[in-house]
């Protein structure tokens, strides 16, 4: 089983990007994410309705590391120290060495490859600091950017799962993707 300490709370860096722990300060820029529909709509999630919705998912989210369940960072520009989407380990399965990734970026920020360096940095911390074996993404069918994103980070499609999870009163298709440590150049 897996032995994942968050403490302290790895800050993680790229040549453009800085992924640190989410503070409250981040709940209005987390808001503008969270609240739009257009966003969310691939997202079997609910809208945020104020920030304090935003803030609740924060402390969640902290709290979730504390325990060493899961960990979320913020997604930030260099320089600019302000939340521009999120991406973490939102499920963490110990036993199995098995993480699932969850990610989302600001529209005015998509297109430009901070996703996947932000992903290439959050898979090699999976790989190398928390000694998983696999990371997991489950996405809907539609969201074909996302589906280009995981296979350009070398995700394999493993399987289309109809009407998987019933969620805000509509049924959800899932794909899930997968990459395993053995394709991840230590």
């Amino acid at each position: 089983m897996l032995n994942i300490q968050f403490t302290p709370f790895p800050e993680l860096a790229t040549e453009r990007l800085v992924l640190r722990r989410m503070r409250p300060a981040d709940a209005p820029q987390l808001f503008v994410l969270r609240s739009d529909p257009e966003m969310m709509q691939f997202i079997p999630r609910p809208l945020h309705q104020t920030e304090a919705d935003s803030l609740a998912l924060i402390d969640l989210c902290n709290d979730t590391a504390d325990k060493n369940d899961g960990i979320s960072w913020a997604v930030t520009e260099k320089g600019k120290d302000v939340l521009i989407g999120t991406i973490g380990f939102v499920k963490i399965q110990k036993e199995h060495f098995r993480a699932e990734v969850g990610y989302i970026l600001h529209p005015a920020m998509q297109g430009k490859g901070i996703m996947k360096e932000a992903l290439a940095t959050v898979i090699d911390y999976g790989f190398r600091e928390m000694k998983l074996h696999s990371i997991a993404a489950i996405v809907d069918p539609a969201n074909t950017a996302s589906a280009m994103l995981l296979e350009k980070s070398g995700f394999m499609k493993e399987g289309h799962l109809r009407e998987h999870e019933f969620l805000l009163g509509r049924f959800w298709d899932s794909v899930i993707y997968s990459k395993l440590k053995y394709s991840f150049e230590l």
